[in-house]
């Protein structure tokens, strides 16, 4: 286990986890029991942790508990995997705008990225399930890694990495990727694809740290596609959950922060450099665009287990919110959200969804 003693004795410094949020209730949970991990590696340390949008307590209110505490110095951590518009802009903009009003000393870190525990951690929820199912060469085999998908050409390119250094550690005989959202090509036309090349095997791995609607929407298109190829076997693996790797790589996050090591990824992010395509949104206003559903309690009564997305429809109609992409009338528009393989197709395909 790796341990923090340059803060252990230090109460002026405390750690804010930075999380997204979630209208279902399991992926709170799993949520919270991070920080409990978190929490119990840093014993003699305040640790909180807050959301952008769809749950509380909000940052803002992570942030408070700390100042009671009397911290004087905050090391935030975004608990996203790859740094698109979320790590970018969304939670800076709510930490720089509480660090101006309370005169509060906040050092922001990197987000998980690609690194070797998270890897560990993935190649871990691979092994299980071939583990547990027959033996089929791994040659054989083929691995679809699916990501969150974003409007951030980096953050993208970020999953068809995993995908390959996973393919490689294992020697399966293929590897793509797909997106369950934002940009293309989709999980279902995606596994449609790659169902051509002739493997025995697929297995579906959802690179998600929590359950929720999406990785739902993974399960369910993997089926459908399953179904119309009754000869290919096709594996579904867990999500990254709460794994040690995970863990011990927010650990290093932090660490990363008291000791002035952290380095962001600016060659290739689209706000800062001409990145082919993307050159409009280059040096864009830093705000969030989370607003309107921070704090947001509307969770599902529904789900006390992995997401069955029944609910979805209820809650988008109760309270008003697209599940895919709750504030697009301030997102600077994709190029290619209207691609055949991207997300217009779940708009087309609304017998498939959950």
């Amino acid at each position: 286990m790796k341990k923090l003693p340059t803060i252990a004795t230090d109460s002026r410094i405390g750690v804010l986890i930075c999380g997204h949020g979630s209208r279902n209730r399991m992926a709170a949970e799993e949520f919270f029991q991070l920080v409990q991990s978190i929490k119990q590696r840093l014993s003699a340390t305040p640790v909180e942790y807050g959301y952008l949008e769809f749950a509380k307590p909000i940052l803002k209110d992570g942030l408070d508990h700390l100042l009671r505490a009397s911290v004087q110095r905050v090391l935030a951590i975004p608990a996203m995997l790859f740094a698109a518009g979320h790590v970018k802009n969304d939670i800076p903009s709510v930490l720089n705008n509480y660090a101006s009003q309370k005169k509060l000393d906040i050092k922001y870190g990197r987000e998980l990225g690609i690194d070797s525990q998270m890897l560990a951690a993935a190649g871990a929820r691979i092994q299980e399930v071939l583990d547990s199912s027959s033996f089929v060469p791994l040659s054989q085999t083929l691995l679809v890694v699916v990501g969150r998908g974003s409007s951030d050409p980096d953050a993208n390119s970020n999953v068809n990495k995993i995908t390959r250094m996973l393919v490689e550690a294992f020697g399966f005989g293929w590897g793509e990727t797909v997106f369950s959202g934002v940009t293309f090509p989709m999980v279902e036309p995606g596994l449609r694809h790659v169902v051509k090349l002739g493997f025995q095997r697929i297995i579906v791995f959802p690179y998600f740290l929590f359950s929720g609607v999406l990785v739902s929407r993974i399960r369910n298109y993997t089926n459908i596609v399953a179904n119309d190829y009754p000869d290919i076997e096709f594996l579904s693996t867990k999500y990254l959950g709460n794994h040690p790797f995970v863990v011990d790589t927010f650990v290093d996050r932090i660490n990363e922060l008291l000791v002035g090591e952290v380095s962001m990824n600016c060659s290739l992010c689209k706000y800062r450099s001409n990145i082919i395509g993307f050159e409009k949104e280059v040096g864009l206003f830093q705000e969030s665009h989370h607003h309107h559903v921070e704090g947001l309690t509307e969770l599902c009564s529904l789900c006390e287990s992995e997401c069955t997305g029944e609910c979805q429809e209820n809650v988008t109609n109760t309270i008003g919110i697209d599940n895919d992409h709750v504030h697009d009338h301030t997102h600077f528009p994709y190029p290619h959200s209207e691609h055949p393989l991207g997300p217009s197709t779940l708009k087309n395909q609304s017998k498939h969804e959950i």
